[in-house]
């Protein structure tokens, strides 16, 4: 039996585009699946410069509910921001977002750095009923520029071939300057203080062979919070880009709990 080819998932057929003027600039979402009486849907924050990879793991994600892909100012498919944003404005960001154009019940996930954003708005908007944080970022032992990019190089090993390749129009669009600095920033941040003040549901979700996060440290924010709940799955930081069912059967579970 030949083996499933990892280096290349599908991406959605149909994707509806929409674009929000935001506080902190113009943020581009592409959206999957169909709104649900019965589930809440999902918006899904990019990761570090990058939103391509996350498309396999969003259409599994519409095959139950509307699920949004988002994009962050001065990323993707959005518009620059006035200056460079650090964390806390990122989040600002998408808790706009979530006001002026969110579903009104809302499982939020973020997908590596994207968790840092995601729990940050989740504390500050009213329409999210759970969090999901997928590869959480960043793990207290990799908190400097040099220790961040050692794990990415030694995460790489474990990652597929071709997702380099889908990161690179992506990484070119953002700029080394900027790409560095929301390194930097991320690096700087601490994801613990934002879930110590969340009063959701929490999924920690990460990836067996992930060297950017350790499990002890994923285990550790489920207890910040009344109700967490931790998941191994197959694959290094990157797991949605090869394994995108991994996440599709705990997040209906959690939104159905969470509705």
């Amino acid at each position: 039996m030949t083996p499933p080819d990892r280096s290349s998932p599908p991406f959605p057929e149909e994707i509806d585009i929409a674009f929000h003027d935001g506080v902190l600039g113009r943020m581009r979402s592409r959206a999957v699946g169909r709104p649900r009486p019965d589930m809440p849907e999902v918006v899904l924050v990019q990761g570090m410069g990058v939103a391509d990879y996350l498309l396999p793991g969003l259409a599994t994600l519409g095959r139950w509910t509307r699920a949004h892909l988002l994009e962050l100012p001065g990323f993707a498919g959005s518009g620059d921001p006035p200056h460079e944003l650090d964390v806390p404005e990122f989040g600002r960001s998408l808790t706009d977002w979530l006001r002026s154009r969110g579903p009104a019940r809302t499982v939020l996930m973020g997908h590596s750095s994207g968790t840092q954003v995601a729990a940050r708005a989740a504390t500050a908007a009213p329409n999210v009923v759970a969090l999901v944080l997928a590869s959480p970022t960043v793990d207290p032992f990799a908190r400097t520029l040099p220790r961040l990019l050692l794990r990415w190089r030694l995460d790489s090993r474990h990652e597929p071939s071709g997702l380099s390749e889908s990161h690179r129009p992506e990484w070119k669009r953002a700029g080394l300057r900027r790409m560095v600095h929301i390194a930097r920033v991320h690096a700087e941040d601490d994801l613990e203080d934002a879930v110590a003040r969340l009063r959701v549901p929490l999924l920690v979700i990460r990836g067996r062979d992930d060297r950017i996060s350790t499990p002890e440290w994923g285990r550790r924010l489920t207890t910040l919070v009344p109700d967490g709940t931790y998941l191994e799955v197959p694959g290094a930081h990157t797991f949605p880009w090869p394994f995108p069912d991994a996440w599709s059967e705990p997040v209906r579970e959690l939104a159905a709990r969470a509705r």
